[in-house]
């Protein structure tokens, strides 16, 4: 049944009340699937049993806006701020302020790092950790098997054991070291995997215990069903179209074990979500569970990102430096950038706008709001650390920067420049302009020598001023790599063998 009842992650949630009581009638009472609330010291028990990952945080760790912030109305604030798409029910405007609730997020297992796509889902978990809140993850083990076709023309490749439990240990750890700056009192975050219950489920329990309470006339009216079978010559394989039964059972699970009342995800998920509070509602005769989606996270044509293109936004440094990442932020085009500013960063609405009103001034420096979206973005995605590693990569690497470059710095952007390698006796005494032609810098001695005599030939930085020059050791930086550049954009990395 785990094969059967796998999928992949999605960006979902969930938000739990830590003293609700869920009532379930006697007549169910001995199902494997509808199982009365452990006790106190029982559940204390089982969450140490099925966490993955957990990281405490004390406190202290608080800043004085998320102080503030933890006393306010989190589904206010992510309508103010354009992140709230839909509720399942008004009341839990109120029940977000009368107590304090645990939110979950699922993620789909489906590469070695989260993306771009994925970080408004973090975004929001976010608000709710600064709200006073407490965090789960879930990662899809057990549904990464199968894959959620939301969204999807086609169903998704099949992965192996080791991908998944690769990708699964990626995603895990990007989450802890993301939200792990972010902290309220008495709030931990844990990152759950959906397998450690799914593989003891039993086909014929499943469906006798949950499956029976399924009508198929109201999977079919799912928008991620009808847009499948409407969009595709191969329409909806049965796995797939149960899936939204074993997402709806992850709900119903955590509802149990966790107390966990409110599923939160991207809008693509909203039936995937109230399959879980129907079941809920059916299985445990409650209707104490909710759900929230918010919009998500679109380019200027419309378009999701995603991780199938090429040029993925991934969160993961491994997989994209920080500096790669502070540089796409910073060429976001002025039609987006306070739309991203609003969803992607934690500054007040009313920064926010000053900014907006800053861009259309006449004295406004081009891309200084595209710099602060960069610098929060990048900070909050790869911490302090990163985001200086990130500035320091783009002063130094800056024609005529008088940042002094070294091996480190320049290999940070090795990935995203052309780059060659070169024997140490090839470079060493070599003319500048002879070499930006061999490694293909540039097209022709003639062409070089022009761009040298109007200043745009640069060595490590420094402008070469004199045809003649010839490259040194002294020129080779900590003895293993060059930086050519032609102009401002134009870049060679020369790596010494």
């Amino acid at each position: 049944m785990a094969a059967a009842a796998a999928s992949m992650l999605k960006t979902t949630f969930f938000i739990l009340k830590p003293t609700y009581k869920i009532p379930i009638s006697s007549s169910l009472f001995q199902s494997p699937f509808i199982r009365s609330i452990p006790n106190k010291r029982t559940l204390h028990y089982n969450n140490r049993r099925h966490y993955q990952l957990t990281r405490k945080f004390c406190s202290s760790q608080l800043t004085q806006e998320q102080s503030h912030t933890s006393r306010s109305n989190v589904i206010e604030i992510l309508e103010e701020r354009g992140l709230l798409e839909a509720i399942t029910g008004d009341n839990l405007r109120s029940i977000c302020t009368d107590s304090s609730l645990r939110v979950y997020c699922g993620f789909d297992p489906t590469a070695e790092s989260l993306h771009l796509g994925n970080l408004i889902g973090i975004i929001v978990l976010s608000w709710f950790l600064r709200c006073g809140h407490s965090a789960v993850a879930l990662v899809g083990g057990a549904t990464g098997r199968v894959g959620d076709p939301s969204g999807k023309s086609l169903e998704r490749p099949e992965l192996d054991i080791a991908s998944l439990e690769r990708n699964i240990a990626g995603i895990s750890d990007i989450i802890l070291k993301v939200l792990g700056h972010i902290s309220t009192d008495n709030n931990s975050i844990k990152v759950l995997n959906n397998y450690d219950w799914w593989k003891d489920v039993k086909l014929l329990d499943f469906l006798k215990d949950v499956g029976r309470f399924a009508r198929v006339n109201t999977m079919m009216a799912k928008e991620s069903v009808k847009r499948r079978l409407e969009a595709s010559d191969q329409g909806l394989s049965y796995t797939e179209f149960t899936y939204q039964l074993l997402q709806g059972y992850d709900f119903v699970h955590l509802f149990k074990t966790e107390n966990i009342t409110v599923q939160i995800g991207g809008s693509d998920q909203w039936g995937n979500i109230t399959a879980g509070t129907e079941l809920i509602r059916k299985l445990h005769q409650s209707d104490s569970a909710y759900g929230l989606t918010f919009p998500l996270l679109l380019k200027s044509d419309g378009t999701k990102f995603g991780k199938s293109e090429d040029g993925a936004i991934w969160l993961s440094p491994s997989m994209l430096s920080p500096y790669k990442f502070y540089q796409y932020f910073f060429s976001i085009p002025d039609s987006d950038v306070v739309r991203f500013l609003k969803i992607l960063t934690f500054l007040s609405l009313d920064e926010i706008k000053e900014i907006e009103i800053e861009m259309k001034s006449t004295g406004y420096l081009q891309n200084s709001a595209q710099k602060r979206l960069a610098e929060e973005v990048t900070r909050f995605v790869h911490g302090e650390d990163g985001l200086q590693e990130a500035i320091k990569a783009t002063e130094a690497l800056k024609p005529g920067s008088e940042t002094r470059l070294d091996w480190k710095t320049i290999e940070g952007i090795a990935e995203d420049v052309p780059c060659c390698s070169l024997s140490y006796d090839e470079v060493l005494d070599l003319g500048v302009v002879d070499l930006s032609v061999s490694t293909g810098l540039i097209e022709s001695k003639s062409a070089a020598r022009r761009l040298l005599k109007q200043g745009g030939l640069y060595l490590n930085n420094g402008r070469v001023d004199n045809e003649g020059k010839k490259i040194s050791v002294d020129d080779i930086v900590d003895g293993k790599v060059l930086l050519l550049s032609a102009g401002k954009k134009n870049k060679m990395v020369v790596r010494i063998a």
